[in-house]
């Protein structure tokens, strides 16, 4: 049988979901990412967050922020399922038609979502994972376990999901080329420090905190926090065309027979699998016989 990915059930929404795990509680939907080990960016997960974000654009209920985290302690989401790039993206086009055919117009849609959005992140947030959580109106990080990256320059491409016009935007132009070209991870405490994230804290506080602030924010009149959003939305996110041109920017240099060697090389190593590749990636893209 098919569960309707949203239904209304009194004055609140019921969510279900085969790739996320929803509980609504006190205004807040708490979406936690459960597409496997690695949480990577496939049709599934694509599938689910754009049922999600329609709801959310067409009927929010008593939805006023939401958390989005994960179900595993070492990824948030790794990055995006480099063997399903045609098939995530014909999802990503439902949400806006095919001449928004891709992740990151998806994720621009994510970002004017008339809700607040939190992403409450342990372990890896690399890519497309990454631009998952940037998507997101915060980012609140546990101290010891998450990292932060965007390796794709290592392979040769670009991020091609809104991580150019983010982390731009949030760290400057200096440290957003360092982070973008340098390929390399970054703990917790260094992406506090560049503006990557709002706030590192320790794991053990981080539930409670992410949890206080979501419930502090819907407790509040929404329209207040709507204007706002909108306001600053207004001032800071990049252009739909520059999200265009990224994307398709990212997906031609993927086609590119050096980028195809390289994934190829990381992909006999375990790329996309888990193991020491994947916990290690930041290091681990560098290295190339030749």
């Amino acid at each position: 049988m098919t569960i309707p990915p949203a239904t209304r059930i009194g004055v609140a929404m019921s969510f279900a979901y085969s790739s996320i795990r929803t509980r609504l509680e006190d205004g807040v939907l708490f979406a936690t990412l459960a597409a496997g080990p690695l949480n990577l960016i496939g049709v599934d997960l694509v599938r689910d967050l754009v049922s999600l974000v329609d709801t959310l654009y067409s009927d929010s209920g008593d939805v006023r922020v939401v958390v989005i985290d994960s179900a595993s302690p070492d990824y948030f989401s790794a990055h995006v399922d480099l063997t399903a790039v045609p098939q995530y993206t014909a999802e990503a086009a439902k949400a806006g038609g095919p001449g928004d055919a891709s992740l990151g117009m998806f994720l621009h849609r994510l970002a004017r979502v008339p809700v607040i959005t939190i992403a409450k992140v342990r372990g890896r947030a690399r890519g497309g994972g990454d631009e998952l959580a940037l998507a997101c109106d915060m980012i609140f990080a546990s101290r010891e376990n998450a990292i932060f990256g965007q390796f794709e320059a290592a392979t040769g491409a670009l991020p091609g999901a809104g991580g150019v016009q983010h982390l731009t935007r949030r760290l400057g132009r200096h440290r957003a080329i360092e982070a973008i070209t340098g390929a390399e991870d970054f703990d917790a405490d260094l992406a506090e420090r560049y503006g990557w994230i709002n706030r590192a804290l320790p794991d053990a506080e981080l539930d409670g905190f992410v949890e206080h602030l979501a419930k502090r924010i819907a407790g509040f009149p929404p329209e207040g926090a709507k204007a706002a959003k909108r306001a600053i939305n207004d001032l800071t996110l990049a252009e739909p065309a520059d999200v265009r041109s990224d994307a398709v920017m990212f997906q031609s240099l993927l086609a590119l027979p050096e980028s195809r060697e390289r994934l190829d090389y990381l992909a006999g190593r375990g790329l996309q699998s888990p193991g020491d590749l994947e916990r290690d990636l930041g290091n681990a893209a560098e290295e190339f016989p030749g």
